[in-house]
Formats: C-alpha cells, sequence, structure tokens
C-alpha cells in the first residue's frame, strides 16, 4: 500500500512537471485557446452546480410541504 501510494505521487509530480513544460512551450494562441477553454469548462461546472442546486432545493420545499401535510 505505502509503494502504491509513492508510485502515485511521483507520477503526479511527472505530470505537473510535463504539463508545466509544455505550458511554456506553448505560443501565445496556444495559450490564448487554453484559457478559453478553461474558463467555459468553469462556467459549464458553475451552470451545472447552479442547476443541481435549483433542483435539490426544488425537492427539499416539496419534501417540507409533503411533511407538513
Amino acid at each position: 500500500m505505502k509503494n502504491s501510494k509513492g508510485l502515485l505521487a511521483l507520477l503526479c509530480l511527472a505530470a505537473g512537471a510535463f504539463g508545466f513544460w509544455k505550458y511554456k512551450n506553448m505560443t501565445p494562441e496556444e495559450k490564448a485557446k487554453l484559457k478559453e477553454r478553461a474558463n467555459n469548462a468553469g462556467k459549464k461546472i458553475k451552470e451545472t452546480y447552479d442547476d443541481v442546486e435549483g433542483q435539490l432545493s426544488e425537492k427539499i420545499d416539496k419534501l417540507k410541504d409533503s411533511v407538513s401535510n
């Protein structure tokens, strides 16, 4: 178990170093595209979170109404 955690940490470190190297070698246009993709992904995640939050609120309200009746 201990060896697998160390191996996982090493793989994560290597992936991070590769990502950093790859980002540093990108052109400014590629960096802008990457930033735009990250922003779009963030917006989609936020929208999904808001939708789920709204659905949960509706279900909680329905449950409260059914319990009070």
